[in-house]
């Protein structure tokens, strides 16, 4: 699982890569990491959203493959955004095609998911509507109802559940652990997923109202601030970094507490920036997709492996001191190995280690420039 806060996207299409065909017009492209179906591991690709179909290559020597892996069709496919059958992997939403075969591909950030599923989804329902008695695509299209009747208590106690409940787990806040705890981003995807609510805005509502129940209480500084600021119809946060947990009330699995933990400083900043980019190793110089993660207060850019459900980054390293700047598009720069040319960015950290990245676009390229500058 990657850290979920914090903003980044990678739909912008690469300068550098093999161009769609043109009579075919690109509704949105970047990198997703997607579930085998034969070998159930989890690869990062590059995908194409089109009028009908949903194409993935594979991506090495910083460019885009000209053959593609693979492709969805999109009609009549059935879009279940969020997905939370993977515990590690919150981040995840599911196609299934019109044959039946699950799709689950997983995106950089809570945003950049809906983003990807609310535009697959208006493609499937405009070949919908291109047929008579054409359907809705799924739960994300759903009408918005109005929350009737609904039983708290029955509620809490499905959130509860041990197989079936919301995922409880450690989340790390300035510099403290707060354990068997979870994000009000979180609560709201279960309460959607579990088909408690039809939007995320009634999953704030139902929230809320949990939360005057007393059924579930704020944990940390930020979630307890914004409670003491926000009025009681907003009392609750749809937001990542608002940590919530059960009542003191509840016999819980376990006991919310903050632990100091040094090493965990490092990673309690505030996410700034988010995405993929690709990453040259330092031992064997080849070219990995590498999911990097911008921090503030203290300044931190930590990355990770997106095939892995793991919590802790492979690697980072503190900004202050450092240096962030462009490399010349002309040919391959000095310190780069491989046929690997455009959108280039090189870090100097202060104690004198080179960094080499390699953007999706000029614009993104800039843009990582300007935040890791700004922190630097």
């Amino acid at each position: 699982m990657f850290p979920q806060d914090g903003a980044g996207s990678n739909k912008q299409p690469l300068i550098n890569t093999m161009n769609t065909p043109q009579n075919v017009t690109a509704l949105r492209e970047g990198f997703l990491v997607k579930r085998g179906h034969v070998v159930p591991n989890w690869k990062a690709r590059w995908f194409v959203l089109t009028a009908d179909k949903l194409t993935y290559f594979k991506y090495r020597s910083g460019k885009r493959d000209s053959c593609q892996r693979g492709k969805i069709a999109l009609r009549a496919c059935v879009v279940t955004c969020p997905f939370l059958d993977y515990d590690t992997r919150p981040l995840v939403f599911k196609l299934r095609s019109r044959n039946g075969v699950d799709h689950f591909l997983e995106a950089c950030s809570r945003e950049e998911r809906d983003e990807w599923a609310a535009d697959i989804t208006a493609a499937v329902d405009k070949l919908a509507a291109e047929e008579d008695g054409g359907s809705p695509s799924g739960q994300w299209t759903q009408e918005v109802s109005e929350l009737h009747d609904i039983n708290l208590s029955k509620v809490l106690d499905a959130m509860y559940d041990l197989h079936h409940g919301i995922n409880m787990s450690n989340h790390m806040e300035q510099g403290c652990t707060y354990t068997n705890c979870f994000s009000g981003s979180a609560v709201v995807d279960w309460l959607v997923f579990m088909q408690k609510v039809v939007t995320r805005t009634e999953g704030v509502t139902l929230a809320s109202a949990l939360m005057e129940e007393g059924f579930l209480r704020t944990v940390g500084t930020r979630s307890v601030e914004a409670l003491r600021t926000a009025g009681l119809s907003e009392q609750f946060m749809d937001d990542s970094t608002a940590l919530y947990s059960f009542s003191d009330q509840l016999k819980k699995k376990g006991c919310v507490r903050a632990q100091t933990s040094l090493s965990a400083v490092e990673l309690s900043g505030e996410v700034v920036k988010r995405g993929y980019l690709l990453k040259q190793g330092h031992r064997r110089k080849n070219w990995k997709i590498r999911l990097f993660v911008l921090r503030s207060e203290p300044s931190f850019l930590h990355y990770y492996d997106p095939t892995k459900g793991d919590l802790s980054p492979v690697g980072g390293f503190a900004l202050r001191g450092s240096l962030v700047s462009s490399l010349d598009d002309n040919g391959v720069p000095s310190g780069v190995k491989g046929k690997v040319e455009g959108n280039l960015l090189k870090v100097i950290t202060q104690s004198d280690k080179h960094y080499f990245m390699q953007a999706p676009s000029h614009q993104d390229k800039m843009d990582w420039i300007d935040a890791i500058r700004h922190f630097t």
